[in-house]
């Protein structure tokens, strides 16, 4: 498996986000959906990631970096076909890195609580995340959980 940042214009890529936006809306109640499309993702402090194997597009990942020290975790996905691989494992350890070594302290993020998201809940956990308050513009929501933790 290769990581590589950035091809936000390659159309593999664009066919992914277009899944994750698309079916993370569908799951999740009307207004509490905090995916980033797109245009979000080209946002100058947003480091976005793909996972590959040859030319064959695995799964995704981004950091936003919204305080001093201080990142969220956006856009993680994997591909349906490439789930239960280790794909995810392998793009929160690269996002871990990559954090630090943008001279991130902390990783917080907000995913949804629906039984869809049950499998991003245990890989964040399993990576020491845990629950948290919301953060940076995020309020309480019954449809979010919020993890983070000190990297």
């Amino acid at each position: 498996m290769n990581i590589k940042e950035g091809l936000l214009d390659d159309p593999r890529v664009i066919n992914l986000l277009t899944v994750h936006v698309t079916r993370a809306r569908a799951e999740t109640a009307p207004g509490s959906s905090h995916a980033l499309d797109l245009s979000g993702l080209k946002m100058p402090e947003v480091w976005f990631f793909t996972a590959w194997e040859d030319d064959i597009l695995l799964g995704c990942s981004a950091v936003k970096s919204f305080l001093p020290g201080h990142g969220e975790i956006k856009s993680m996905h994997t591909a349906e076909a490439h789930r239960g691989r280790g794909v995810g494992d392998a793009l929160v350890r690269h996002v871990i890195d990559a954090a630090r070594a943008m001279g991130l302290t902390r990783l917080s993020l907000e995913t949804g609580s629906w039984p869809y998201f049950a499998p991003a809940h245990r890989l964040y956990e399993r990576h020491g995340f845990r629950d948290c308050p919301p953060f940076g513009d995020y309020v309480k929501d019954p449809n979010s959980r919020f993890m983070s933790r000190e990297i």
